[in-house]
């Protein structure tokens, strides 16, 4: 009877170890669980920043040829130009265009060497679409492309060509010079130059 209690209350003993240990890798594993995410929830998790809404990202792209200009400071004749001319649906089309852009100063010394005032020019609606036209080309045509064509003659919409010559990291359209390039807008780009280019007569 001593050695079968004995036997028995080892027993227990044993047992109860065992089940100590059980309890004891059950909250391990418990908590290894509870730490790392299930493989669905790995799936899930998002890993990169989301992307802008279209709003923010549409906000951040140029407008066409014509917004460019409106929103920038020194082409107000030019937009006026292009306004008389009947020419802001064309440049606000699919394009692509390339447009050089002559500034206020130019328009102004253009206007005097002309011997006409702003308001005269732009009471001719059609000689002004020609002029207009002379500083457009077809295509977009950045300021690399343009370092290339030395010595060419470039097709404009208004039909005569333009004469490009480049020195080094200056870059003439026939007398006027190139002070500002790759302007982007949605349907081309703008290339700034310092003086209105008038088409041969």
């Amino acid at each position: 009877m001593t050695t079968s209690r004995k036997s028995a209350a080892a027993v227990a003993v044993g047992l109860a170890a065992i089940l100590a240990l059980t309890a004891c890798g059950d909250d391990t594993n418990d908590s290894a669980t509870a730490a790392a995410p299930t493989t669905a929830e790995a799936a899930v998790a998002p890993t990169t920043p989301e992307p802008a809404t279209t709003a923010a990202a549409m906000s951040e792209q140029p407008g066409t040829i014509v917004d460019v200009a409106v929103a920038a400071d020194d082409f107000t004749v030019l937009v006026e130009a292009v306004k008389a001319a009947g020419l802001v649906e064309t440049l606000s089309g699919p394009g692509p265009f390339t447009v050089f852009a002559p500034t206020d100063a130019a328009f102004a010394d253009a206007l005097q060497t002309l011997g006409i005032t702003k308001e005269q020019l732009l009471a001719d609606p059609v000689k002004l679409k020609t002029i207009l036209t002379y500083h457009v080309v077809a295509g977009q045509v950045m300021a690399a492309d343009v370092l290339t064509m030395d010595g060419q003659d470039v097709a404009t919409v208004a039909g005569p060509p333009v004469k490009v010559a480049v020195n080094g990291s200056t870059v003439m359209i026939n007398d006027a010079t190139v002070t500002a390039a790759d302007i982007a807008a949605s349907n081309g780009v703008i290339h700034v130059i310092d003086k209105v280019l008038l088409p041969p007569s």
